[in-house]
């Protein structure tokens, strides 16, 4: 055996070991943290990571592919799976543990219940992907009852999940904080996925003209520009580009209502495809000053 192999994270499957060493974290007096992912990690998860490891904290990451937030003709089956390189990058990153559960530990037979927010988790992908956000929401409580930390780490690159997220926590009066990480890049912008795989090195290089176009948009809106005129703008130039839009559209940073106020924070949203893979973006437009 390698050296490596003697000191990787601590992994756990079942829901009494992962009980056991949680309750040996608080013994020593420790807060917990926990960055929940499907796995195929990169940058942007190891910078949830990185943001977690606070002086006194414990780090939990979870890797959890979960069937309930795919749709029936979307990506599950092909869906990367890594778990040696997932293991290899968390026991660099400084990671304590690692909840990895099979599918039948989170859903066992007879599994019955579905959490659902209503209102926030409507639009944008919760139209484009019927019951998405149900799964995403259902899991995550799942992960929050089970490794009960003080603190959740997500990413601002699924920013419609977070905000049903944090709903959900506040609605369910859940005792945790909810943290949002900015999205993490690559050098030429392209918002770091684990679907980022699947694009063709053409594919790849046209890709970046989602971020750019968001980028420009974001810029005129917050310069005074009209909203309704800059997202039909961006809208030709990623079509232009070769994307089939889902959508481009400006909202409260909050309430993802759309038409927002302009004297409060704003995100510009959007989702599209190039080839088969399903790309999301969005970037912060500032509230109007004065």
């Amino acid at each position: 055996m390698s050296k490596g192999l003697f000191h990787t994270v601590l992994t756990v499957r079942t829901i009494l070991e992962l009980r056991s060493t949680v309750a040996a974290f608080r013994a020593e007096g420790a807060r917990v943290a926990l960055v929940p992912t499907m796995g195929a990690l990169h940058a942007g998860h190891m910078a949830l990571v990185e943001a977690a490891k606070r002086p006194g904290t414990k780090v939990v990451a979870s890797i959890f592919v979960n069937p309930k937030q795919f749709g029936a003709n979307e990506d599950l089956g092909r869906y990367p799976r890594k778990d040696l390189a997932d293991t290899r990058m968390l026991t660099e990153a400084g990671c304590d543990l690692l909840w990895m559960p099979p599918v039948e530990v989170v859903y066992p037979q007879g599994f019955a219940t579905n959490v659902s927010v209503a209102g926030i988790s409507e639009g944008l992908d919760g139209a484009a992907r019927p019951g998405h956000f149900d799964g995403v929401a259902t899991v995550v409580t799942k992960l929050f009852n089970q490794v009960t930390p003080d603190i959740g780490y997500f990413g601002e690159k699924d920013f419609q999940q977070l905000a049903v997220i944090r709903r959900m926590v506040a609605d369910l009066d859940m005792d945790l904080e909810i943290a949002g990480v900015p999205t993490q890049r690559d050098d030429d912008g392209l918002a770091l996925s684990s679907r980022n795989i699947y694009l063709d090195d053409a594919q790849r290089a046209k890709a970046v003209a989602l971020p750019r176009a968001l980028g420009v948009a974001a810029k005129a809106i917050e310069k005074g520009g009209d909203p309704e005129a800059t997202l039909a703008a961006a809208r030709d130039t990623l079509t232009g580009a070769g994307f089939d839009l889902d959508y481009v559209t400006l909202v409260d940073a909050e309430t993802l209502a759309e038409q927002p106020d302009p004297a409060r924070e704003r995100r510009l949203l959007a989702a599209a495809r190039m080839g088969s893979t399903r790309l999301i973006d969005n970037i912060a437009v500032p509230a109007e000053q004065g």
